[in-house]
């Protein structure tokens, strides 16, 4: 019986451990990543780019739309100081 009990005890603590990475994970980690996907996706989609000489970003415009009626402002990487 204290095997089993033993057993159960580790099972606890993986399953809070994992749930403990996985919150971790959430609210940390991922809000970056997912921020840096859609700056990336904007930027490949940018025209339009205000950039000084040396800056390492760009002021460049987006379109959300196909009709692009509104275009929307997002800051991108300089190109040439890569």
């Amino acid at each position: 019986m204290k095997e089993a009990s033993g057993e159960l005890s580790m099972t606890a603590v993986a399953v809070v451990a994992i749930a403990a990475i996985g919150v971790v994970f959430t609210t940390l980690i991922w809000p970056s990543i997912k921020s840096n996907i859609t700056r990336s996706t904007k930027c490949t989609q940018a025209f339009s780019c205000n950039c000084t000489s040396g800056a390492k970003m760009c002021s460049c415009l987006y379109c959300q739309d196909d009709n692009c009626t509104n275009p929307q402002s997002v800051q991108c990487p300089n190109k040439d100081t890569n």
